[in-house]
């Protein structure tokens, strides 16, 4: 039973999650759940892993089924070149004795003459040339010397550790899937942004443009105008590709289409979360755990190899008639098998088990590790989030209040228009910051989530 590439597997999940990111159950509004649903079974690595789960349970009857009786029936023709039978002395011998026998049983003395009319049978063939048989047949384990036993424990150890591997690997996929909605919320927050700077740029333009009619501007501040909306709609144009590349990818993801993705619209909410300083214990730690144990026990059936197996045989001819004088009708025994030694090779079998239960060892102190350090740097990045949007709210108030300033200067003859448009790409700009840094705020609590072992989805 090789469970060498469910370790690999769960290993490589703990470096890929300690960089992921997702969000509490109580936060995911139904349409993400939905999609995250749809996600967990459309994805082939999931249904693979559920493959994997089941040929383990299969491994397990396999394990049980060596203690039930083996029946078989067999039916069989065999032509010789001719019947066997005994050699002639034998047979004179057999006939002689066959006569004395009758002559005692009437009576006769011992050397008188054998009568004539008493028939005599010719001695019978050892084995006729047409063999028709048909039999059944009984083999049942009674102890197989722990083995089976062993076998069957690691098998059940071995479907656990498949199915943490396949709780990590969904967890994995709703990472994936809830960071692409959340892109996609931010894509969208960011066209409102654009939105709103759009409809700055064209009360500009009809100041401009009533300035212009009353001498009071150069066309030059018109042409800067139509730079800065040509400018945005290349944001704009931006926007939507992102857009389209995130629908493709939630599209590959969950198998939902992308008419309906169209459909979406996610927010960017602030989470209102508190730390919490529970902590479970991952499911690849709980894999990597399952998968050691499943290889203690392999190491327990390769040395259970040396212990007597005891088992019972059975046999019924239900065709008398072709069998030889020798052949018996049916039997039935009992019989130990003892392997006294194998070459060593259950020795090196069961040494490679027991390497293969300490490689995982290392893999989960390895993990414990690395889970530990990803807690810390999670609540690190929790800490800079929360600072960092404080600081964009200064910024949009700051930004917000220049730019009403330097419109109104600008109105009044004391600013230019190139005033005017850096102020407003201050504006824009912060507003960016702040849906980026709700973004990052909910990327900093759902790793440290999933880094705690509470992720809920």
């Amino acid at each position: 039973m090789n469970i060498h590439n469910v370790g690999f597997k769960v290993l490589m999940l703990v470096l890929m999650a300690s960089v992921s990111t997702v969000s509490t159950a109580q936060e995911l509004d139904p349409v993400l759940k939905g999609l995250i649903q749809k996600g967990l079974e459309k994805n082939h690595g999931l249904n693979s892993n559920r493959l994997e789960s089941e040929q383990a349970k299969v491994d397990q009857q396999l394990a049980k089924s060596v203690f039930l009786p083996k029946i078989t029936l067999k039916g069989s023709y065999t032509r010789l070149n001719d019947d066997i039978t005994f050699d002639d002395d034998t047979k004179t011998l057999l006939l002689e004795t066959q006569k004395l026998v009758i002559k005692e049983a009437v009576g006769l003395p011992f050397n008188s003459p054998f009568p004539d009319h008493i028939p005599l049978k010719d001695a019978p063939n050892l084995q006729n040339k047409d063999i028709l048989k048909s039999s059944v047949e009984l083999d049942w384990v009674l102890f197989s010397g722990m083995q089976a036993s062993n076998a069957l424990k690691a098998s059940r150890h071995k479907e656990t550790s498949l199915n943490y591997v396949g709780m990590a690997e969904q967890d994995k996929l709703a990472l994936k899937i809830i960071e692409a909605y959340d892109k996609l919320a931010l894509v969208n927050a960011s066209k409102q942004v654009l939105t709103t700077t759009e409809n700055y740029l064209k009360e500009q333009e009809f100041y401009v443009r009533k300035a212009i009619e009353n001498g009071l501007a150069t066309p030059i501040s018109r042409k800067k105008i139509e730079l800065a909306q040509h400018q945005l709609e290349a944001k704009q144009l931006e926007f939507e590709q992102n857009s389209t590349l995130l629908i493709e990818v939630l599209h590959q993801l969950t198998g939902e289409t992308r008419e309906n993705l169209r459909l979406l619209n996610p927010q960017l909410d602030p989470f209102n979360w508190s730390p919490s300083t529970s902590n479970e214990t991952r499911n690849e730690i709980k894999a990597l755990e399952e998968a050691e144990k499943a290889t203690q026990y392999q190491v327990k059936m390769e040395k259970s190899n040396f212990i007597p197996k005891v088992a019972v045989k059975g046999h019924y001819e239900f065709i008398e008639d072709d069998l030889s004088l020798l052949d018996p009708k049916w039997f039935i025994g009992a019989g130990v098998q003892w392997n006294i030694f194998d070459g060593n090779n259950s020795i090196l079998k069961s040494k490679k088990a027991q390497l293969e239960s300490e490689k995982y060892r290392e893999q989960i102190e390895e993990a414990k590790e690395m889970i530990a350090l990803s807690i810390t740097k999670a609540e690190l990045n929790y800490q800079s989030a929360q600072q960092n949007k404080e600081i964009v709210l200064k910024e949009i108030e700051i930004a917000n209040d220049t730019y009403d300033l330097v419109n109104k200067q600008y109105k009044n003859n004391l600013a230019s228009i190139t005033d005017v448009l850096d102020a407003l790409n201050d504006v824009e700009k912060a507003n960016f910051k702040l849906q980026e840094s709700f973004y990052n705020e909910r990327r900093a609590v759902s790793e440290l989530l999933h880094a705690k072992g509470i992720l809920s989805y």
